[in-house]
């Protein structure tokens, strides 16, 4: 298949409130709930949807968050998530089946109902997701396995609907898929050169480019237990 064939069915629109999710933690928004009808995307992402800590979450490299329902079911047969789970399980706005992190890349341009978009970063999961499914150790699976889903910036507003289809439009970075830059920024083994080019690559979220850039430097050190640890 050439890889402008790539398009899928979005299954699944969801969308969240901020809200208090468990007690003695921060609130979050990482429950969300399906939707259905036409839905107004703005530059900021869903309209109707919302993120707790906007430090970490949301903006403009990332609007929409995209999880490939093609996951699901080896987080089930690895006794992670309940069998026969569907849908939304880790926080996602999207859910489609037939594109991965495997076949897309950083910087693709997607079209999405009248929308378009362009993929920005992989997911990097912290403890929240941990609680979300009830597995401590999830957000550090998330890490191994590299099944993160990946965000979206919003080049052009628009809306969208569940039935509509999702297609890639352009690729801009061929050589770098969402699971190649994904697990070198979460396990920082990567050589030089290659964060090098990735602290230049425009298209990439901004957070991003600036952690390769240390790379670059030789500078692979990264605090993750406030991240990763409830």
């Amino acid at each position: 298949m050439n890889h402008f064939d790539l398009s899928a069915n979005i299954d699944g629109i969801f969308v969240g409130a901020v809200k208090d999710c468990w007690e003695g933690k921060p609130p979050s928004a990482i429950q969300k709930d399906r939707v259905d009808g036409r839905q107004l995307i703005t530059s900021l992402g869903f309209s109707e949807d919302a993120q707790a800590d906007l430090t970490v979450h949301g903006g403009e490299d990332k609007a929409i968050h995209h999880y490939a329902f093609d996951h699901y079911s080896a987080w089930q047969a690895e006794g992670l998530i309940a069998p026969g789970t569907l849908p939304v399980a880790f926080g996602e706005n999207i859910s489609t089946t037939g594109l991965t992190e495997e076949n897309l890349c950083i910087g693709d341009i997607l079209s999405l109902g009248t929308a378009v978009v362009q993929i920005s970063q992989g997911r990097q999961p912290c403890w929240k997701l941990g609680l979300h499914t009830g597995h401590k150790e999830m957000p550090y699976q998330f890490q191994k396995t590299g099944r993160t889903g990946w965000y979206y910036r919003v080049l052009e507003p628009g809306e969208v609907g569940s039935g509509d289809r999702i297609t890639l439009v352009e690729r801009l970075n061929p050589n770098w898929s969402v699971l190649a830059v994904t697990r070198a920024r979460l396990t920082r083994r990567i050589l030089p050169e290659d964060a090098e080019v990735l602290s230049q690559m425009k298209e990439l979220a901004q957070s991003w480019r600036q952690a390769f850039c240390r790379m670059a430097e030789g500078n692979a050190i990264e605090y993750t237990s406030a991240r990763l640890g409830a």
